[in-house]
């Protein structure tokens, strides 16, 4: 059993049968994070935070989920700044593998697809389901009208790199555009004819509704869609 819960800005929160996972975790304005926690004392939690940037990372982290084992994993832009040493942080650059933390058999560290600084993460749960969470994107990032570029060329190349090794993903957090539809159609095609994705949470920042931007038209057959974008809204895979 998965289930996903949107926190806010590109936060969200993956339950597993043996672990709570928050990425990017910024605010938790209808106290989701709070409710899982109490109905799971007894899972480990580990936070993952992409890159350092106010909406993606908030030290506030290191008070939550007191009464649980947790770990902190994070890019390695990010200073655990006032952080308890009594605390388990590691940090991670592109290439970079952990295995066997509480919960998760590993993590593997990639870079960044929509953006040019930071990490994306690739979770492989005890039970060998993948969870794939890519930060944000680049404002940089050419249009499709335009000539591609180099943000658009290192895009790609991030994503081949990704497919490498993992071809097929069970679950993937791509983030894209709020109000461009054409480019967040574009890249969200790139990714998903790239690998084979078997749910798909698109992150739009800042948007509460599937009509922000709505990408129906790139998802391939065998990839289900999934838009939750209402703080505290969830679903179980």
């Amino acid at each position: 059993m998965n289930r996903i819960t949107y926190l806010d800005r590109l936060g969200y929160v993956v339950t597993t049968d043996e672990a709570i996972l928050v990425f990017d975790y910024y605010t938790d304005p209808s106290h989701a994070l709070h409710r899982i926690l109490e109905k799971n004392e007894d899972k480990p939690v580990v936070f993952f935070v992409t890159h350092y940037c106010r909406e993606h990372f908030n030290k506030s982290i290191y008070e939550l989920a007191q009464n649980h084992k947790r770990i902190y994993i994070m890019s390695n832009d990010v200073l655990p700044q006032n952080a308890p040493d009594t605390l388990s942080i590691a940090g991670m650059s592109k290439g970079d593998i952990i295995e066997d933390l509480p919960g998760i058999k590993s993590v593997r560290a990639y870079e960044a697809i929509g953006k040019s600084k930071g990490v994306s993460y690739l979770v492989t749960t005890k039970d060998g389901r993948t969870i794939f969470h890519d930060g944000a994107l680049s404002d940089e990032l050419e249009h499709p009208s335009d000539k591609p570029g180099k943000e658009a060329d290192r895009f790609k190349s991030a994503t081949d790199r990704l497919a490498q090794d993992y071809p097929a993903i069970d679950i993937a957090f791509l983030p894209v555009f709020e109000s461009d539809c054409i480019a967040s159609e574009h890249y969200a095609r790139v990714f998903l004819e790239t690998i084979k994705v078997k749910e798909f949470f698109p992150m739009i920042e800042g948007a509460h509704t599937k009509q922000a931007c709505a990408i129906d038209d790139c998802v391939p057959s065998g990839t289900t869609l999934h838009y939750i974008h209402t703080p505290g809204e969830s679903i179980e895979l």
